[in-house]
């Protein structure tokens, strides 16, 4: 099935021509379309389908195991039909099993699913492998075959012969590759550049464009990450100690020219978002595990702390004392220790290769100030995801994208389960019996109203709990582009998509300006 953009979360026909669900949602079938085929042209079959399933269940990564493992049975029922049976009743895994990537089994035959390989992968979209340069690029070619290509589901979309992804291990590199014309397409991640650098001249002679155009997205979650697994962040008190040192309103003014917004809670900007007491339908879902909130879950009280700007921060870092008293920790010679003597230091891991040294920076200066000792750790990107993955840090600064249409995939952000089992995006180490019933709950709801009021709840107890020092985001997205590149007038509900994009035909500024040739 292929998603629209436009929707929360609906699926439309691809590779399988219809689906049937069963009245009692334990099973769906999927008919493949007589023509889907792969690009070498051997044919889509439930055979393939079955092994895709299996072989992301197996060797995958944790969260297919966790959607496919719900799978009872997988059978191929003729030619071209293949069921799934679940062990009980589903709701979303019908369209998970829908967004499945489909592997040929004779791709994959006398060699190891699970280990690195560069040959070309054989697939049934739109584009295959052109070529590949390790640690530098890749490029896609559009297949004059594809078998889809007069879908309903596909039309508009496509519109570009060629399409390399350039691979930068610097930021600044990537920005004067841009500047240069070698790039043709920039989302533009950082708004004091948005705002004072695109002046070049190109963007002046207005073979450069660009635009903020705006999203329906939910606003997630990014900020500096506790790892309550560390008995350091493990007392809540400290979490919201240290949530009040942080001062936002300085930090957005000196580091993005106070462009940004702060993100409230993870389901902000959408239906979902928690604000104020919790609704009687948020309150009957929490009652059952009111001994398990934090204080102040159910009457709203997790409003994040606001300061004057000016850099002192006094009130919060006053506030922020207290709490730490209350914890048991103690300044004592400018050094705060508990009450075995212990000195209250940690460390916050961050990717070489990013841009959050800056911010971390500031919020550890600001710790310092309370006799707090942080170490700012910069780690390449391998050794980062390896400690991502087995929770080797005390703090991490990282983000949750959020979706629309919240369903089992929380399990894998933040269900108890990833205490213990590496791999999983709970990097706090959430372990709230509240927490998995609401999951549970907008996972197996029978209406959209107690759907609604589980992730409302869910909300309200991530939120509360302090797990982490929430940063910024932007309701638009800042993107350039060298002509010939167009856009549609209107940017879908989840903002910028790149597949519906075109060339112009016969306008040529890009070869001309920089020496390259149209656009690919």
């Amino acid at each position: 099935m292929a998603r629209s953009w436009d929707e929360p979360f609906t699926l439309y026909a691809l590779l399988a021509e219809s689906v049937e669900i069963a009245e009692d949602r334990q099973s769906v079938s999927f008919t493949l379309h007589p023509d889907a085929a792969f690009s070498n042209g051997r044919p889509v079959t439930p055979d393939d389908v079955i092994f895709s399933m299996e072989i992301l269940r197996d060797k995958g990564r944790p969260n297919f195991n966790a959607y496919y493992a719900r799978v009872a049975e997988a059978k191929a029922d003729g030619e071209r039909v293949v069921t799934f049976t679940f062990f009980e009743p589903e709701r979303e895994l019908p369209l998970l099993l829908g967004l499945m990537p489909i592997h040929p089994r004779f791709d994959w035959e006398n060699r190891d699913f699970d280990e690195t390989t560069l040959q070309k992968p054989i697939a049934s979209g739109p584009y295959r492998i052109e070529s590949v340069a390790p640690g530098d690029r890749i490029t896609f070619r559009k297949r004059p075959d594809y078998w889809g290509k007069d879908l309903p589901v596909n039309r508009g979309l496509h519109n570009i012969d060629e399409v390399t992804y350039l691979y930068f291990r610097d930021e600044n590199a990537l920005w004067e590759a841009f500047k240069a014309g070698l790039v043709d397409l920039r989302q533009e991640g950082d708004a004091v550049r948005w705002l004072n650098e695109y002046d070049f001249p190109a963007a002046q002679k207005g073979d450069v464009v660009r635009d903020a155009l705006p999203h329906g997205r939910a606003t997630g979650m990014e900020g500096f990450v506790f790892n309550t697994r560390n008995p350091l962040f493990a007392d809540r008190r400290v979490r919201e100690a240290l949530l009040h040192v942080f001062d936002f309103e300085w930090t957005n003014a000196a580091l993005n020219q106070g462009a940004y917004e702060r993100i409230q809670t993870y389901y902000g900007n959408s239906a979902f978002g928690a604000t104020g007491p919790a609704t009687d339908g948020e309150r009957r879902l929490l009652m059952p595990y009111a001994k398990h909130l934090p204080k102040g879950t159910l009457e709203g009280d997790f409003a994040l702390p606001v300061s004057k700007g000016d850099g002192r921060n006094r009130n919060n870092r006053r506030i922020a004392i207290g709490l730490l008293r209350e914890a048991g920790w103690r300044i004592s010679n400018g050094v705060l220790k508990n009450a075995q003597g212990m000195r209250f230091a940690f460390e916050i891991l961050l990717r070489a290769s990013g841009n959050d040294e800056k911010v971390a920076a500031s919020f550890s200066r600001a710790l310092e100030s309370l006799g707090i000792d942080v170490t700012l750790r910069m780690v390449e990107g391998a050794q980062y995801q390896s400690r991502l993955t087995t929770y080797d840090f005390d703090m991490v600064l990282q983000r949750w994208w959020l979706s629309l249409s919240p369903g089992a995939e929380q399990d894998f952000y933040f269900g108890s389960k990833g205490v213990t089992e590496k791999g999983t995006r709970n990097y706090m180490g959430a372990n709230n019996p509240a927490i998995d019933a609401m999951i549970d709950l907008l996972a197996s709801a029978p209406d959209r109203e107690t759907y609604t009021a589980a992730i409302r709840a869910l909300d309200r107890i991530l939120s509360a709990e302090r797990y982490v020092i929430p940063l910024w985001y932007d309701a638009k997205e800042r993107i350039a582009w060298w002509k010939p590149l167009n856009k549609p007038a209107l940017t879908p509900l989840y903002g910028y998509r790149p597949e519906i994009w075109w060339a112009v035909e016969g306008d040529d500024v890009k070869s001309s300006s920089s020496g390259k040739s149209p656009i690919k």
